[in-house]
């Protein structure tokens, strides 16, 4: 990685302000790839059109077995679906693991993505490996938020360099966040990548904190809440899953939780000051996913058990008091906050029963998932439980598929008109925004 000076610095920052616009106004060329899909956002009105959609979730439920219901609340790698090491195709080893083991989703890292048509042809055929196999689409997610953590920004052909997010929220100007939301969803969409891990919806209170820095929008909670909903709007415009992370709030830890256990000491009422008003704005705007984090809060709950296990985070206060019905994902349940303490399995059961939908990247999966299995067969984890968790789950990929079949009538410079952006023949193939290959260490 290449550290540039504070000089440097300051002005890739300005360039990138003054080119955010252009890029946000382009239509991606790269291949014969698809418009991105308009009316995402759009709600289905009509009571007897919820109703279908209601019948159509219950009825595809009804038809799957335990098995399969189980696979649907796992995200994990392609390399722990097919024993594979650094997966860079869905081909038929992949075809016969997910077979056996039709997960929810995909999480792909950069070993997995090399080129863009590689990328776009592994998506597609994922894609019709879960059509084929469920009937459903699969889950198929990036973190992809910019900066330091990015998977495809600046490394693939024609797809420029996203900055950290706390170039955006220095600008104290909401439309970046929201510039920034449709550049990422325009190049994801047409890879065929329906979720991103980000925005990142932390508030960056604490000078000793490792594992986020950067990566937030600010340490002011108010300009996280209205960065993180424009983000999380222009996601949604090119038909592409947002997620806020990492609940309720990373930005106040001293410790790594990849690492070991992370704590903050605040209480309810002092997180509701800060750390979760940034949660309330990415909700209210319609976020997907939130993904909670391994935080301690024994000021909270009592002890230091971590927030994704923890009933009172994810059921009284996220869904409760916050009124999210979306997707609960974990994050990774690899780190070392979960597994220093706890086997994939009783972490895997503890956070289901805690409240959340899915559950990434356990340490051994198959440990995980015959914990889950056991569990509902000995009525541990209810079938009422189950399906309440299947309904979210296959309500969103009945959207997402929804959105992504509309292939569109309006192109992209239809749409850039309706947002009164400025059309302009750029394309990111030859981009000339100064911005690949510049990486900032943090």
């Amino acid at each position: 990685m290449q550290r540039i000076s504070g000089i440097k610095y300051i002005i890739c920052g300005i360039v990138f302000t003054i080119s955010l616009t252009v890029i946000a106004a382009i239509a991606v060329r790269a291949g014969d790839i698809y418009q991105p899909a308009a009316g995402y956002e759009s709600e289905i009105e009509d009571d007897s059109a919820v109703n279908n959609v209601n019948d159509a979730v219950n009825d595809i439920i009804e038809r799957m077995t335990l098995h399969e219901k189980v696979a649907q609340l796992f995200i994990i790698t392609p390399e722990t679906l097919t024993g594979v090491t650094g997966v860079t195709m869905a081909g038929e080893t992949t075809r016969d693991s997910f077979s056996e083991y039709p997960v929810g989703g995909i999480i792909y890292m950069e070993q997995n993505i090399q080129t863009w048509d590689q990328t776009r042809n592994m998506m597609n055929s994922m894609q019709k490996i879960s059509m084929d196999r469920m009937g459903i689409p699969v889950f198929l997610a990036v973190d992809e938020e910019g900066g330091t953590v990015r998977r495809i920004s600046g490394r693939l052909e024609g797809v420029p360099y996203v900055p950290e997010m706390s170039y955006i929220g220095n600008s104290k100007n909401p439309r970046q966040a929201y510039d920034i939301g449709r550049v990422i969803g325009d190049y994801l969409s047409r890879l065929g990548i329906n979720v991103d891990f980000a925005p990142v919806t932390d508030v960056q209170t604490n000078p000793s904190n490792s594992v986020i820095g950067s990566r937030s929008f600010s340490n002011d909670p108010q300009v996280v809440a209205e960065m993180v909903s424009k983000e999380v709007k222009g996601l949604h415009e090119y038909g592409v899953c947002a997620t806020l992370k990492h609940f309720p709030g990373h930005g106040d830890t001293a410790e790594d939780s990849h690492k070991g256990i992370a704590c903050s000491y605040k209480s309810l009422e002092e997180l509701e000051c800060c750390e979760l008003i940034p949660f309330k704005s990415g909700i209210e705007e319609g976020a997907d996913f939130v993904m909670v984090g391994h935080i301690s809060l024994p000021n909270v709950i009592g002890d230091n058990l971590p927030a994704t296990l923890s009933y009172t985070m994810l059921t009284d206060i996220l869904r409760g008091d916050l009124g999210f019905h979306g997707i609960i994902v974990t994050d990774a349940l690899n780190m070392g906050a979960i597994v220093n303490m706890y086997s994939s399995g009783e972490a895997a059961i503890k956070a289901f029963l805690a409240g959340a939908d899915m559950l990434l990247m356990p340490a051994d999966f198959y440990g995980a998932f015959n914990a889950i299995v056991e569990a509902a067969e000995s009525g541990r984890i209810s079938n009422e439980r189950l399906n309440e968790s299947l309904r979210r789950i296959i309500s969103l990929k009945l959207k997402v598929h929804q959105s992504s079949d509309v292939k569109s009538d309006i192109g992209t410079e239809e749409i850039n008109q309706e947002q009164g952006l400025e059309t302009d023949p750029y394309s990111y193939e030859n981009s000339e925004t100064g911005f690949e290959g510049v990486i900032v260490e943090g």
